[in-house]
């Protein structure tokens, strides 16, 4: 992520937006040929935290960067109204506002909220007025494991209750058995029924047992119209991790140079230090490019991370660093 002009931090630039991913047929031959080196993956992953540094200004607007990407996110059994309209209200506002004058970022949001469907209406309501999109989880998140119907069904009400973008949990038995047929033919009745709402696949990548697996998953996710693919629903053991993040985005590459399309990336789950979110984007700028920094291509699923990226722009501006107290999420 070096550069060699200073980095300007002025308001964020008018969100664009990629044509939806309309996918392809099935090709069983080319998910077939699919394999990943994953001893090669993983010494790749290992060298990328000490390969690029940021610092000074440099870091404090890829940090801002990191913010307008996330999905500021709750997904608690004990989630209140309440709750969610201070998550909002901290969407709107992610990094007060007198940090943002001394460091001249004006404009600054999170890139989403995301919320179980009963919030949706709520978040939809407190954020109005805004261009912050509502993301619902879905599909009887996380196991993914409730009937069929019902699953479609939660869709359907989410989108109604105005969720612009849907996170779906795929099964994983399909994926585990190699059923790619079973996978692309679910894959597609949920992209349908999300209409013109967003999709993205949580692969649920710890869960999945080997890297191949979780590349031949995210193709055929996208052959049947993904609009992202995310690692995982952060209630695994294992989340996101940098070699199943370059294994999914190695496929979004090879999708891209094949049929053209962009299609989207999130990791969730672990990702909570400000210098972790600085790795992540140095790989995604290093292997897809910098079209894929922008919102409507990459996200965090993220809200502790928000407090530490808060810390360390007050560290850039002041020379200390504050209580995490001081940097509430909602």
């Amino acid at each position: 992520m070096q550069t060699t002009q200073t980095p300007t931090m002025t308001a964020q630039l008018p969100q664009v937006h990629e044509p939806r991913n309309d996918g392809t047929a099935l090709d069983l031959d080319w998910v077939a040929s699919v394999q990943a080196n994953t001893s090669a993956i993983e010494r790749r992953a290992a060298s990328l935290p000490g390969r690029r540094s940021v610092k000074k200004d440099y870091q404090a607007a890829w940090l801002c960067k990191a913010v307008s990407l996330m999905d500021l996110t709750t997904l608690s059994g004990d989630d209140s109204e309440g709750r969610v309209r201070r998550l909002c209200a901290k969407a709107r506002q992610p990094v007060s506002q007198g940090l943002l004058e001394a460091i001249g970022m004006e404009g600054l949001t999170t890139g989403a909220v995301c919320v179980y469907h009963d919030m949706v209406e709520t978040a939809v309501d407190a954020l109005r007025g805004t261009n912050i999109p509502v993301a619902a989880v879905s599909t009887g998140f996380p196991a993914g494991l409730s009937p069929f119907h019902l699953r479609i069904q939660e869709i359907r009400d989410s989108v109604a209750a105005g969720a612009q973008e849907i996170d779906i949990v795929i099964s994983r038995r399909h994926v585990l058995t190699g059923n790619w047929q079973a996978l692309y033919d679910e894959m597609c009745e949920m992209r349908a029924a999300c209409g013109d709402a967003h999709v993205k696949a949580i692969l649920a990548t710890g869960e999945l047992g080997t890297l191949r697996n979780v590349a031949r998953a995210s193709l055929v996710c996208m052959m049947a119209g993904a609009d992202f693919i995310k690692t995982s629903t952060g209630k695994e053991p294992v989340n996101a991790t940098l070699p199943v993040t370059l294994t999914m985005i190695r496929a979004i590459r090879d999708y891209r140079d094949r049929t053209g399309v962009k299609v989207g990336y999130k990791p969730a789950g672990g990702i909570s230090k400000a210098k972790d979110s600085l790795v992540y984007l140095s790989m995604i700028k290093d292997e897809l490019g910098d079209r894929w920094l922008q919102p409507d291509l990459f996200r965090f699923g993220a809200s502790s991370l928000l407090g530490d990226i808060e810390r360390q722009l007050e560290h850039h501006v002041t020379g200390s660093y504050s209580a995490n107290w001081r940097h509430a999420i909602g």
